[in-house]
């Protein structure tokens, strides 16, 4: 039997994004980022489609912003300084809801991972209350509530992050307090940002 995990196989996980005096390494964030989108392909439902879509578009502003910088940025935070001179925000907004679905993420699965006995779909719309719902319209609301009863059983979701099921709690942890951290720095930060 394979040891392999999903936390393995992922392009970047969080546990390797540098973040050095609260400025978050670029290039490693959109990589992390994109590993989270690949992340819910193991939900195994169309549900989430426009999740990944919303997450994906993100990821692409910052990733565009990030290529057409002549000053060639290494933070999140450089980057959108460096855009908001001049007189642009694409990216910044990418960044503020980008971390506004990485936070709703990190939040179901660190509730899911601290308490063994509860199903995803609870976990979820648990996070979805307290995160992106205040954010959202009637119809968006009505697509995540359709989501959160999409969620596979819990016992499903962990096979499929790996077999061996310790190591899936370890490098699950890992990755969750580095999203934490990074989540943590850019909610107050780019609610801070004047643009």
């Amino acid at each position: 039997m394979s040891d392999v995990t999903y936390f393995d196989t992922a392009k970047r996980s969080f546990k390797d994004v540098p973040v050095i005096n609260n400025e978050i390494a670029l290039t490693e964030f959109i990589e992390a980022s994109e590993s989270v989108v690949a992340l819910f392909d193991l939900l195994g439902s169309t549900a989430f489609a426009p999740v990944q879509k919303d997450m994906t578009g993100n990821i692409k502003k910052l990733r565009d912003c990030q290529n057409a910088d002549p000053l060639n940025p290494t933070t999140l935070q450089a980057l959108v300084k460096n855009e908001l001179a001049s007189g642009k925000h694409n990216a910044t907004e990418g960044l503020l809801w980008l971390n506004r679905g990485l936070t709703f993420t990190c939040q179901a699965i660190r509730n899911n991972h601290d308490n063994p006995t509860e199903e995803l779909s609870a976990s979820f719309t648990t996070a979805y209350g307290k995160t992106l719902k205040k954010h959202h319209n009637m119809f968006v609301k009505g697509v995540f509530s359709l989501a959160m009863k999409a969620c596979p059983y819990r016992a499903d979701f962990y096979k499929k992050l790996g077999s061996n099921q310790v190591k899936v709690s370890e490098q699950l942890e890992e990755w969750l307090t580095s999203l934490e951290l990074c989540c943590g720095i850019l909610g107050v930060w780019i609610e801070e940002v004047k643009w």
